[in-house]
């Protein structure tokens, strides 16, 4: 098979709630179905996004050894970092606009350096920082009733608001679906019954792996 050619990326990781265009969607990915990585490609992904992190921090180019192919595929990825157990930065491609190794790298720097909800990671911080990683699948409009809660993660739009969370986000906090619902509203700045007047609902699921466990 030929090799497929690279997908534009934008100039900085999104946060959350900022989407790209549908037309940068590519259209080869099954719905709800997210790749299977192995032991060894995880652990690469995880030490990849720590020296991203340190590399931005010590002001030096990052050391990168070989990357396994399956790393090399376009992917939509989310970076989470947590100290002493509380998250500290996330940050992510919603759709598969860069390999998924180099969209790692994007997005572990920019949730230490440039979630604007946190200061920025000192060196000190980032020794103790652990990270989970969130690798998605292609996003598909799904009902309030085919939501499984620790599986799908959603994103609500209405005109130009959307919000998106992920699938750990309402285990972590023991919403049930409706809060679920309600909560990705609020991360979109969309009242809280959007979801039942008009809103799109899409949801996705990810395979989230790391170094931190609730």
């Amino acid at each position: 098979m030929s090799p497929q050619p690279e997908p534009p990326k934008p100039e900085k990781p999104i946060r959350e709630n900022q989407l790209l265009t549908r037309e940068q969607i590519p259209q080869s990915q099954s719905h709800f179905i997210p790749a299977r990585y192995s032991d060894d490609e995880r652990a690469a992904l995880v030490r990849l996004a720590h020296e991203s992190i340190d590399s931005a921090l010590e002001e030096r180019e990052i050391k990168l050894q070989a990357i396994p192919e399956r790393l090399q595929e376009p992917r939509g990825a989310f970076t989470t970092l947590y100290l002493e157990g509380e998250v500290r930065g996330c940050v992510g491609y919603v759709y598969p606009v860069s390999p998924l190794f180099q969209t790692v790298i994007d997005t572990a720097r920019s949730a230490a350096l440039h979630d604007v909800r946190f200061l920025p990671v000192t060196k000190e911080q980032a020794a103790r920082l652990e990270i989970s990683i969130s690798v998605l699948s292609q996003l598909a409009t799904i009902t309030p009733e085919e939501i499984e809660l620790g599986k799908h993660g959603l994103m609500i739009s209405l005109g130009s608001r959307r919000g998106l969370l992920l699938p750990q986000v309402p285990v972590e906090h023991g919403w049930d679906v409706i809060t679920f619902l309600q909560q990705t509203c609020l991360k979109g700045g969309l009242p809280t019954d959007s979801w039942q007047h008009g809103a799109s609902i899409e949801g996705f699921t990810a395979e989230v792996f790391g170094e931190h466990s609730d």
